[in-house]
């Protein structure tokens, strides 16, 4: 794990996957999630020569908390972590939430994104003419509900949601949870994104359950790929379809029989397809 320091002192965690010396690509994770999520056969890495980045957002893990961020502001934070590490121009995708974050990069930092990618993403809070939780499973549309109302009203549901286990989930997504090598990743990842507490959980959700993002996903002038699950009921395909009719750079790959677990399965087409 390195440390980075940004512009306002606060402290980003960082780590990096596969080749060194490999083709840099910062991945931004999903919520609630960790720098240690990340597609789990790292072998990939090797095949395809990436030098996989992760970090921390602010309040999971060993980022410091940012109260009152916004989906945009992580464009600013992607930005320290890359200055830090010496890259120039690379390309970057988020999983679930994290693609927001990954999409607010690559809309303000032009010159320094050469694509983007985004595997079962959120729209905005805000889309218009999008039912935003229409076919969405009820524990989200309770988190989206909380989110309207305030942090503390998140934070209240987020305590009886860590106390009482996870709810029940469709056999698509109970299917990709009982391979091995993704629950045995997905479980670490998880324990150290609440380690510290809820705090980055609940700025997560306000920023993507309630909040405007900061910026339209129209500005994203990059070559955008977009993959979307036919059967996620955790985030509906009609936020890939809003997001790919809002994007004039981006192409749709919906896959029909797959659920919200269903990007794992996909990573390995994304990541080839981001280093062209």
């Amino acid at each position: 794990m390195r440390e980075v320091i940004t512009g306002d002192g606060r402290t980003l965690a960082v780590e990096e996957w596969g080749v060194p010396s490999g083709v840099p690509v910062v991945s931004l994770h999903g919520s609630p999630m960790s720098r240690l999520a990340r597609y789990p056969d790292e072998g990939l890495f090797h095949e395809l020569g990436i030098r996989l980045i992760t970090y921390d957002r602010p309040g999971f893990g060993r980022s410091s908390p940012r109260p009152g961020r916004r989906v945009v502001d992580a464009a600013d934070d992607v930005a320290a972590v890359a200055d830090a590490l010496g890259l120039d121009r690379f390309p970057v995708f988020g999983v679930s939430g994290g693609g927001p974050h990954a999409l607010a990069f690559a809309a303000r930092h032009p010159d320094r994104a050469t694509r983007v990618g985004t595997l079962a993403s959120l729209a905005p809070r805000d889309a218009r003419g999008l039912d935003w939780t229409a076919g969405m499973d009820e524990g989200n549309r309770r988190s989206a509900a909380a989110a309207l109302t305030g942090r503390e009203a998140v934070l209240e549901h987020l305590g009886h949601v860590g106390t009482a286990g996870l709810p029940p989930l469709p056999e698509v997504e109970q299917a990709v949870l009982a391979r091995p090598e993704i629950s045995g990743m997905l479980g670490p990842a998880f324990a150290e994104a609440v380690r510290p507490g809820l705090d980055g959980w609940v700025d997560d959700v306000v920023a993507l359950f309630g909040t405007p993002w900061g910026f339209d996903p129209a500005a994203v002038e990059v070559p955008a790929r977009l993959w979307h699950g036919g059967l996620d009921t955790l985030v509906p395909p009609s936020h890939g379809d809003w997001l790919a009719a809002r994007m004039p750079t981006a192409t749709l790959v919906r896959q029909p029989d797959a659920g919200h677990g269903g990007h794992f399965d996909a990573t390995p087409a994304l990541l080839t397809w981001l280093i062209g």
